[in-house]
């Protein structure tokens, strides 16, 4: 599973930041960050994407408080890093990350 994790980082990284490049290319707006206004007023533009949205946030802190416990845990360091790459770069290459991490140390405890 540990590779599996791995190539859902990479695509998780990859896919969802094609379309931030894009954003940034065409409006300025790095990383969705240097105008935060029009980043959630287009993230809250219709009641679709304001369920995604919504969504998106509860899972981002359910993942913060469980990644929290996990890295506590199992020993996982520098837990921030994961965290600043949540914000940056989103949850969908973030929490796969995290998982991979996970199965690494699992795997020193378990050999």
């Amino acid at each position: 599973m540990k590779n599996v994790y791995l190539i859902l980082a990479i695509l998780g990284f990859i896919g969802p930041n094609i379309f931030v490049a894009m954003v940034t290319v065409e409006t300025g707006n790095i990383l969705l960050w240097t105008d935060p206004a029009t980043t959630f007023s287009e993230l809250f533009i219709n009641k679709t994407a304001s369920a995604f949205a919504v969504d998106l946030l509860i899972v981002v802190l359910a993942f913060f408080i469980w990644s929290f416990r996990e890295a506590r845990r199992h020993g996982i360091k520098n837990l921030w890093f994961i965290w600043s790459l949540t914000m940056l770069l989103g949850l969908a290459g973030a929490f796969p990350l995290f998982l991979y991490l996970r199965e690494r140390k699992l795997e020193v405890v378990n050999a």
